[in-house]
């Protein structure tokens, strides 16, 4: 399908109303190993990776704005108790990573991650599944990775950490929200409906986790999300009395467990078991 012009996102205005970036950065936790990204001239982007197993799958995380790849310090053991290795970026002017955040820039740094992530994967010979998840604005870079062309599934590969197996989407929508409040509306609606086609255009494992009163995402435009997404494999986990940022916490259980029966479905083999 064409690519809409994101570029037109890119202005001071529309960064200034839609990234609410943070420095935040701490000493690596035991069991973390931190890297700082390369992922243009004089950009790095910080990034701490939980590993488990070699074996194990492998979640490459986006997070909410507003926070940081730090602030998942106490989360991150969460995703490892299941058997998942957990890797958390920040994203340019978040954390401690280098530029300024624009959207283009926030798509194009999430493929080039990806790719850092797999060459590193291959140079510490881990060879269980990859996923993606991206969590409210996380969704931008989440959707990115699995409509590109790399991202769907190949039966063939000898190595299942060639390709993305599943991706997740947590409490996102198919919308550009803030992004387009400056541009003309005619402008601002080809793109959103380009952007709407994209996402449903997903066609590997999709799993969608919402809060049941979502206050700045309906859960509706995550129902109707997740009935458009022409993946074969999909599955919808409500969490009942959940709002916008606290589903881990409201359902702690139903949320890991949905994570890890995922994952074993479509990643191989069981991840472990969530705990009690």
């Amino acid at each position: 399908m064409p690519t809409p012009n994101y570029a037109l996102l890119d202005t001071p205005q529309a960064a200034a109303a839609s990234f609410y970036p943070r420095r935040h950065w701490t000493d690596t936790p035991d069991g973390a190993v931190d890297y700082a990204v390369r992922v243009a001239d004089a950009v790095r982007l910080s990034c701490r990776f939980f590993a488990v197993g070699r074996a194990n799958p492998t979640l490459l995380f986006f997070y909410g704005n507003g926070e940081t790849a730090a602030g998942y310090d106490g989360i991150a053991p969460l995703y490892n108790r299941i058997g998942v290795n957990f890797c958390v970026a920040d994203y340019r002017g978040y954390g401690a990573s280098e530029g300024e955040p624009a959207f283009t820039a926030m798509l194009a740094d999430a493929r080039r991650l990806l790719e850092w992530l797999r060459d590193t994967m291959d140079a510490l010979r881990f060879t269980g599944p990859l996923f993606v998840m991206g969590r409210s604005m996380g969704r931008h870079a989440a959707f990115e990775l699995a409509t590109a062309d790399y991202a769907a599934a190949d039966t063939s590969a000898a190595n299942t950490a060639s390709r993305i197996s599943g991706v997740i989407i947590e409490s996102g929508r198919p919308s550009l929200a803030r992004f387009t409040q400056f541009l003309p509306p005619d402008t601002a609606q080809i793109l959103e409906d380009a952007y709407h086609a994209k996402v449903l255009s997903i066609n590997i494992p999709t799993l969608v986790i919402h809060g049941q009163w979502d206050e700045t995402a309906p859960l509706p435009d995550a129902i109707a999300m997740f009935n458009g997404i022409r993946a074969a494999d999909k599955y919808l986990e409500i969490i009942p009395g959940a709002g916008h940022n606290d589903l881990m916490y409201v359902g702690y259980r139903q949320y890991f467990a949905a994570i890890r029966r995922f994952m074993a479905q479509h990643g191989g083999g069981d991840n472990g078991s969530v705990r009690r």
